[in-house]
């Protein structure tokens, strides 16, 4: 009955039209009453302790520091490298929109964000040169899921902070499948490139290489500090969130000099709404996480897997279906924040590797961002390139069904993820 008035109630008040946090609100109410706990000074407290974590602190600090980059100029010089790099060859651009992404992933964490900065300075060029609009949106909008795997990933510091891992290790973790990821991409469009008449820029000069390289080497030394920190031990991920912010506004004020001092409390207050939402959505779901725990919901997860859990491949298949199932109607955080607390003991019970399983969580939420009806990111891209949104949803198809083989070739071969791991430890 428990679950029943949990699923009930939560997917009637999204379906309604209630803001997802709101409705995290109404489903924790609801399991208070039906289990006889209703105290709205229970309520009250576990909404401010939800959000009373010194991990969480990363998240607006890793957000401003992309706003921050977006403002200033790094994401621009960040696109202009790689258009100097590959531009020339058959099918450059899209070569260049994955180069991007993975720069862009190692330095905001936010696939929304970096989806839209992409898009924005590379799909009207793209149109304009003759790339089919459909792929080319398709192509950047599934490149821009690689934000929450490579690190630093605001989607990690969620889950490491709602599961109890340890967010350093998913950082370094989520590294080789990132780049996995941006070369999976590229061997499919180079496969469709090939195929397709497009036009070809004019080779890059080595003088043009340079001089790229030079106004963009103050960007790429951000996720060098970022990841180099994490290795040495020298900042802790929510430590490294404000060493970033300090580095792009430095960089963008004083190297760069395209963000003026009347533009920060614009840049700032962006920050702000972004943050508010990420982290009423953490503090919502610290409610119902509870409730899942005092209902015992994770132990009747476990006594009905239980012909699983000597079998870690066939449970992780048949949690990766229901996950990306539920990633096709709910948004990667809330995704996250509902499932982990449940999830989690079952990983533990089946000796999965709690860090493995961080990292194929977040790509197959990830995966849910470009999937319709809900997708974020797909739903950015169709905004970008103006689509109707059936054909962007056709054109990112294929790229789509990519990343899902890719998450169950992690599935079966753990070691895809675990061997880099143990090097970078």
């Amino acid at each position: 009955m428990t679950v029943v008035i949990f699923l009930s109630v939560l997917l009637g008040a999204i379906i309604l039209g209630i803001p997802v946090a709101f409705a995290l609100l109404v489903c924790g109410v609801a399991l208070m009453l039906h289990l006889d706990l209703f105290d709205s000074q229970i309520l009250a407290q576990q909404i401010v302790s939800g959000a009373d974590s010194f991990s969480l602190m990363a998240i607006p600090f890793f957000i401003l520091a992309g706003e921050l980059m977006n403002e200033g100029g790094l994401s621009k010089r960040i696109i202009d490298l790689p258009m100097k790099l590959v531009g020339h060859k058959r099918g450059g651009l899209g070569f260049v929109a994955i180069l991007a992404a993975m720069i862009m992933a190692s330095l905001s964490g936010s696939a929304v964000a970096d989806t839209a900065a992409v898009a924005a300075m590379l799909l009207p060029m793209m149109k304009t040169t003759g790339y089919p609009l459909d792929r080319s949106a398709g192509l950047i909008g599934t490149a821009g899921i690689i934000a929450p795997i490579i690190p630093p990933s605001i989607p990690f510091i969620v889950f490491g902070v709602a599961s109890g891992v340890s967010i350093t290790k998913l950082f370094l973790a989520g590294i080789f499948p990132g780049v996995m990821m941006g070369i999976c991409l590229g061997l499919l469009w180079w496969w469709q490139a090939k195929r397709l008449d497009l036009m070809t820029f004019s080779k890059a000069t080595r003088q043009d290489l340079c001089v790229s390289f030079k106004n963009s080497v103050w960007a790429l030394l951000l996720p060098v500090i970022i990841i180099g920190g994490f290795r040495s031990g020298i900042f802790t991920p929510t430590e490294a969130g404000a060493v970033a912010t300090f580095y792009a506004l430095i960089v963008s004020l004083f190297v760069y000099r395209e963000l003026k001092i009347k533009d920060l409390y614009k840049v700032i207050l962006a920050a702000a709404k972004t943050t508010a939402v990420v982290m009423f959505l953490v503090a919502a779901a610290n409610v119902t996480g509870w409730l899942i725990t005092v209902a015992e919901l994770p132990t009747m997860l476990t006594e009905l897997l239980e012909p699983l859990l000597g079998s870690p491949t066939t449970l992780l298949l048949v949690i990766m279906l229901a996950v990306f199932i539920i990633g096709m109607v709910m948004d990667l955080t809330p995704t996250v924040l509902i499932l982990t607390p449940v999830l989690m003991p079952l990983i533990q019970e089946a000796g999965i590797d709690p860090v493995y399983f961080g990292v194929l969580f977040i790509l197959n939420t990830s995966i849910g961002l470009i999937t319709p009806p809900v997708g974020n990111v797909l739903n950015v891209i169709t905004g970008v390139s103006k689509l109707p949104f059936d054909q962007a949803a056709k054109g990112i198809l294929p790229y789509m069904i990519m990343m899902v083989l890719l998450l169950l070739l992690f599935v079966f071969v753990p070691s895809l993820i675990l061997e880099p791991l143990s090097w970078m430890l």
